[in-house]
């Protein structure tokens, strides 16, 4: 099968497309035949081994990347299940997190996928995994989002900000989204009630007025971010703009949870990670979503399978409107 492949830790150039053995399946397993890949942050971070710690901590491998086919997001079609799987079967049409989904064909463990809802394309389907569960996380497991709250997303026209508006504003949240000038009208028709152009104002300014931040860019000090909560409010980091190799986002995640410690207001991170807890219910939480009319995938470029490092490049460079994703059949 055709597959893009990292060799070593590096720039986007570092990959490659080339020919590989298609995976086989164990018992609990299921063997997708991928239609598009999401492109996301933790693509790059894998690709680089950045930060260093992870290399320790984390199945990314030491010396060089652990997996050989790079992707996490996916949708596509089922083509095999293994003994133990119940509940899918060849054809159905399923999104979900698919290690090495930068290939024709990526096996999963079958409760990292969910029915593909009808109205997606195979194409806004991929964009789903990662950016929505990580904004609905943020929003209603770690945010607490309740109606009436006033809710500010910084990022919020990129690939987490897009579903976290949407998410934010299904539970009438009084929603802010700060991002640029040129997607402010994106950002409003998401369910943004306020928009702050970053370019022109600081949102931190507003001192004591939200209930809940979620930060998806880290580019502001945890005093003044404090300063924009209410007595009692809630932050919400998602790791992003952290700066160095070694630690990265961890070690803004560790200052965030010592001074939590002693004050009132909630500060509480999302650390950027493989899937983790309850996936399944989460995908299926936001494709419920998604059904019902709450929420929708913004793609904001699509790349041929052969085009993949242009893609990562372009997502790392950290301007993304939305999801990049990889047409992969």
């Amino acid at each position: 099968m055709k597959a893009i492949v990292q060799e070593r830790f590096g720039p986007p150039q570092t990959l490659r497309p080339a020919d590989v053995d298609r995976p086989g399946i164990r018992a609990t397993e299921v063997l997708v035949r991928v239609r598009a890949a999401a492109l996301n942050p933790y693509d790059w971070h894998m690709l680089r081994g950045d930060p260093y710690v992870a290399r320790l901590v984390g199945g990314v491998g030491m010396t060089r990347p652990k997996c050989r086919v790079a992707g996490i997001d996916a949708a596509g079609q089922v083509v095999a299940v293994g003994a133990e799987v119940h509940g899918l079967r060849p054809g159905d049409e399923v999104l979900g997190f698919c290690p090495g989904a930068f290939a024709e064909y990526a096996r999963t463990a079958a409760d990292l996928l969910v029915p593909k809802p009808s109205a997606l394309s195979f194409e806004e389907a991929a964009a789903v995994p990662m950016g929505a569960v990580t904004a609905l996380r943020g929003i209603r497991t770690v945010g607490r989002v309740r109606a009436g709250q006033r809710v500010l997303i910084n990022g919020a026209a990129g690939g987490v900000g897009t579903f976290a508006v949407q998410i934010a504003a299904a539970l009438d949240a009084e929603v802010t989204g700060v991002c640029g000038a040129r997607n402010a009208d994106l950002v409003r028709s998401l369910g943004a009630a306020h928009v702050v152009d970053y370019g022109r104002d600081d949102f931190t300014d507003r001192r004591g007025h939200y209930d809940v931040i979620l930060d998806n860019v880290g580019n502001r000090p945890l005093s003044r971010l404090r300063g924009a909560l209410t007595p009692t409010g809630v932050l919400v980091a998602n790791g992003g703009g952290s700066p160095g190799h070694v630690f990265g986002a961890m070690s803004s995640m560790l200052r965030l949870s010592a001074v939590n410690v002693f004050v009132r207001q909630r500060l509480r991170p999302i650390l950027p990670s493989a899937p983790a807890g309850p996936t399944h219910e989460d995908l299926l939480a936001v494709t419920a979503l998604i059904e019902a009319g709450k929420l929708r995938p913004v793609v904001d470029r699509t790349y041929r399978l052969e085009d993949t490092a242009e893609g990562v490049r372009h997502v790392e460079e950290g301007h993304a409107r939305g999801k990049a994703v990889v047409r992969v059949a």
